[in-house]
């Protein structure tokens, strides 16, 4: 179905490869395209309860792929804006996903690699993992991927990074917020993987999804009597849904809810 990524469903786990290691699993044209095809698919498909973004190979993602930066210099101003919106409105898919999402990093991360990590609601990498945001080394700026990594790493982080370019470690991009945890290895990887996966499981799906809805329209908002009296909406709304009463009476009877395997 797909040429540069790989896609599977497995005991409620949807997975995306990035499948270029020969390109270091740098974004082109076909590979935006393929993951906007790819997320729409794992919204839709109620058997994916959590989407994994992981890559092949020895780097997670090199950010543009050369070949298609030097055919986008031959282009118009307004081929080049339209390119530009295809990836962001990748990135978007990505950030506003009804599930929570999570970047696996095995390796290292440039650019747009970072834009997708920033994007995922959690990310976890390998102590090896290397991370820069290197677009003003080629004349260029990380400008779709900005909002992302601005709300990862806050602004004054951001100034930094984006302005010098200058490669970051593991260590230091879990200081500035890109990732929330750090592992020795591959193994070590995917058995903590394999443990935030098992805690978003036992939640509730819909609630997963107006959660994630919830944080992006309280953040950066004022605590006003308008946000308060949203906030006390979507719980009434939410707690009279089907799966808040499961939930609760649950709870209350001591066994597990019906999302729980």
């Amino acid at each position: 179905m797909y040429r540069n990524i790989v896609t599977e469903v497995d005991q409620g786990v949807g997975i995306i490869t990035l499948n270029r290691a020969d390109r270091h699993n740098a974004f082109d044209g076909q590979t935006v395209g393929e993951l906007i095809q790819a997320l729409a698919g794992m919204a839709g498909d109620s058997a994916a309860r959590v989407v994994v973004i992981s890559s092949t190979g020895k780097t997670f993602c090199a950010g543009a792929d050369l070949e298609w930066m030097r055919t986008a210099a031959k282009w118009t101003s307004a081929e080049n804006e339209a390119d530009a919106r295809v990836l962001a409105e990748m990135l978007h898919r990505l950030a506003t996903l009804p599930k929570p999402t999570i970047a696996r990093v095995q390796g290292p991360a440039y650019g747009g690699g970072v834009g997708l990590i920033a994007a995922c609601d959690i990310a976890v990498a390998t102590f090896e993992a290397q991370f820069a945001l290197s677009e003003v080394k080629l004349g260029l700026i990380p400008a779709t991927i900005s909002p992302h990594v601005i709300a990862a790493i806050g602004e004054r982080h951001a100034r930094r990074y984006m302005l010098t370019a200058e490669r970051f470690s593991a260590a230091e991009a879990y200081r500035l917020g890109l990732l929330h945890e750090m592992v020795a290895d591959e193994a070590a990887l995917d058995q903590a993987l394999g443990a935030v996966i098992d805690a978003l499981l036992a939640n509730g799906p819909g609630a997963l999804a107006e959660c994630k809805d919830l944080i992006r329209n309280v953040t950066h908002r004022p605590l006003d009597a308008a946000l308060i009296a949203e906030t006390a909406r979507r719980i009434a709304r939410v707690r009279a849904g089907e799966e808040g009463r499961q939930g609760i009476a649950a709870f209350l009877e001591g066994r597990k809810p019906n999302w729980v395997k």
